[in-house]
């Protein structure tokens, strides 16, 4: 019984004119087969170009792991096209399914870290640019922010602006900002890449880049911000 169970899965049958079953070879669907094997070498693509934390944190079969790692770093020639066969492979083997569900599962904490990164850069260049009435509605939005820390900030900037020196100060109050809407760690440039938003969004060294600064915001006298 056992071993017409599992003829029944390996091969299709049919009852001939004495009531006897028959069973014959299934042919392999060569389409299908080229189908799902590309589907499988698009994964090991997108694999290939995933940072080494989070490839670790997929938690791949030790072979996989291996090559994953090891074509990443690799030219895009003849060699790699193999790995990336071998690591296609290796994946036909197994059970994808909790990969791509942690690939998902990635991918969305990445989108939502991208849109918390956008929403600091942005607050950073309209406060840069914005003088007195963008400080004071930030502090509208965000009442436990440190006033006078935000204020030295922003003098050091203009400062720098117009001196043309580095913006240490931008990527201070950066980082600041990221304190003050409580987000944590920094993203991969891969992160930005694949979760761009806009045409207007920035890069994660965004605040490296010259950024236009308004002379007319001034932040010269205390008592002006204090009551802006």
């Amino acid at each position: 019984m056992r071993e017409e169970q599992e003829l029944e899965q390996e091969y299709e049958y049919e009852y001939n004119s004495k009531g006897e079953i028959v069973y014959y070879a299934i042919r392999p669907n060569k389409t299908q087969i080229k189908k799902e094997l590309a589907v499988l070498f698009a994964l090991s693509e997108e694999l290939s170009e995933l940072s080494a934390a989070q490839v670790k944190y997929l938690e791949l079969p030790d072979n996989i792991h291996k090559g994953v790692m090891e074509v990443s770093g690799m030219p895009h020639k003849g060699a790699r096209k193999r790995l990336l066969k071998f690591i296609t492979g290796q994946l036909n083997k197994i059970d994808i399914d909790p990969i791509l569900e942690k690939l998902a599962r990635m991918k969305n904490q990445s989108a939502h870290a991208v849109r918390e990164h956008h929403i600091v850069e942005r607050w950073r260049d309209r406060l840069i640019a914005g003088g007195n009435n963008a400080l004071t509605e930030f502090l509208n939005e965000q009442p436990d922010a440190d006033r006078q820390q935000l204020r030295q900030l922003l003098r050091n900037i203009q400062k720098e602006t117009q001196a043309g020196t580095p913006p240490k100060s931008s990527r201070l109050l950066y980082r600041y900002l990221k304190d003050v809407f409580k987000i944590e760690g920094e993203l991969e440039p891969e992160d930005y890449a694949a979760f761009e938003e806009s045409a207007e969004f920035e890069d994660h060294a965004g605040f490296e880049h010259d950024i236009e600064f308004d002379d007319e915001a001034g932040f010269e006298d205390e008592d002006d911000l204090e009551h802006g």
